[in-house]
């Protein structure tokens, strides 16, 4: 152990530790969960505070040399090299300030190394004075939690979603013209064909994409600049404008400095937003889930119209058993997301008046439903809708018997003696055509052409 020391005295840091006595004070005070902060948390946060370190060194108040060695530090995190440095828990301070400092900490300490000064000298810089220049905890959170809940949006869950679309537009176009019926209430109903019920859910999870699109857009002003209540005490003015355009450079993604900066840092409306539109997509997700394994129900006692892919053993004490684990899997990810989008919305109330004391939590639930969700979607389209295959025979069959075709029979006999039809067929175990022929209401030609299920649907667009 090494002693260090912060604003409230002395601290016994580990020696392989980067960060120094706050981080500490934090690992120490904060024994809750496990859970660290997301490391795409962290990367986030160093990709604010480079474009801040850059921002300072062009406004005159950071000379060159401090600002380049706090980025050779910053990139080194953001490559990965010190994830085991950030170990301070989700449910810590409300703003997130153990976090940041954990940062600062660490980014100073690695400044230190690379002069050859002691870890903990604040030489060449100051973890206050030169990596938070210009910021306060409770507007570079705020900020970070933005761009890396943007980028996680971008980069991890659109592309998932994006490709479990291909795969079920892939099976929707090699089902194009396999007629099976359709089912409304889980009652049979007209028919259509496996190609467009699937054409329903590859459409379903492509909007979800574009929705976790707009959800990046509602993310796009960012807090940096406000400091500590939004007035902008020891900032440039120009600071949280020039820190936006330079994270919008170096991400290709529209941030811009808050409209109104106390809105940005007592408010997380805009997180709220976000979430509404992850349990929206986890709803569509489920949607496409559960209508997959009740397709391949059975393989006997079921609806059997589609076959899946065998993954696992099924049972412990049931020989032969498969069940339909990959939209189990899935369904549940999508209740995990959406449990955490709850506390999401819960956490976004919040906010007592300059600021909402629930950063952590925030940025927790946000990208860990972000990231199971993608793990999901991907894993499902890779390990289930790539492999499904149609039972041909199956969908054959209960065509034939459905009595739901009795609706193309309307325009020849009227509605009371087409119900009357079906009851019938129903009651007596028998099809709809036997029933029409045996009481003469129409003849065979017209009957097999009414009947036909290929002209109850239309071909996919």
């Amino acid at each position: 152990m090494r002693t260090e020391s912060d604003s409230m005295g002395e601290m016994q840091v580990p020696d392989d530790a980067l960060y120094g006595a706050s981080t500490q004070r934090a690992v120490l005070n904060f024994p809750v969960s496990g859970y660290p902060m997301p490391t795409a948390f962290v990367h986030g946060l160093a990709r604010v505070k480079s474009a801040c370190a850059t921002a300072n060194e062009d406004l005159g108040l950071l000379p060159t040399d401090k600002a380049g060695l706090i980025r050779d530090a910053l990139q080194a995190i953001l490559r990965g090299e010190h994830d085991d440095q950030f170990p301070v828990d989700v449910f810590q301070t409300g703003s997130g300030t153990s976090t940041n400092m954990n940062l600062n900490e660490v980014v100073a300490n690695l400044a230190s190394l690379a002069r050859g000064e002691a870890i903990g000298s604040r030489k060449p810089i100051h973890p206050n004075d030169d990596v938070n220049l210009g910021q306060s905890s409770n507007d570079v959170i705020p900020t970070a939690l933005h761009v890396s809940v943007a980028l996680a949006l971008r980069d991890t869950l659109i592309p998932a979603l994006t490709h479990l679309a291909a795969e079920l537009r892939e099976k929707s176009e090699r089902f194009a013209d396999l007629v099976k019926i359709g089912r409304t209430h889980l009652m049979d109903a007209t028919p259509l064909t496996l190609g467009q019920e699937f054409s329903g859910y590859a459409a379903q999870v492509r909007k979800g994409a574009e929705r976790a699109e707009r959800a990046i857009t509602c993310l796009a002003e960012l807090a940096i600049g406000g400091t500590a209540v939004g007035t902008g005490i020891n900032t440039h003015p120009e600071f949280g404008a020039r820190v936006a355009a330079l994270l919008s450079e170096e991400t290709g993604l529209s941030f811009r400095e808050a409209d109104n900066h106390f809105e940005a840092q007592g408010g997380r409306d805009d997180a709220v937003e976000v979430a509404g539109i992850l349990a929206s997509i986890s709803a569509g997700l489920t949607k496409v889930a559960n209508d997959i394994r009740l397709l391949g129900s059975g393989p006997r006692s079921g609806l059997g119209e589609i076959a899946l892919p065998a993954t696992q053993p099924g049972s412990s004490i049931m020989p032969g058993k498969v069940n339909p684990v990959m939209s189990e899997m899935l369904v549940q990810a999508c209740l995990f997301a959406q449990g955490q989008c709850q506390a999401v919305v819960s956490a976004g109330r919040d906010g007592h008046f300059e600021l909402n004391v629930t950063l952590p939590l925030l940025a927790h639930s946000l990208l860990e439903s972000i990231r199971i969700l993608a793990h999901a979607a991907r894993t499902f389209a890779d390990r289930c809708v790539a492999g499904i295959e149609a039972n041909e025979e199956t969908c054959g069959e209960l065509v034939r018997r459905s009595l739901m075709l009795v609706t193309a029979l309307n325009p020849h006999i009227g509605y009371d003696n087409a119900a009357r039809v079906a009851k019938k067929a129903f009651a007596e175990n028998k099809t709809l055509r036997e029933i029409v022929l045996e009481e003469g209401l129409l003849d065979e030609a017209t009957l097999d052409q009414a009947l036909d299920p290929s002209g109850m649907v239309r071909p996919l667009a």
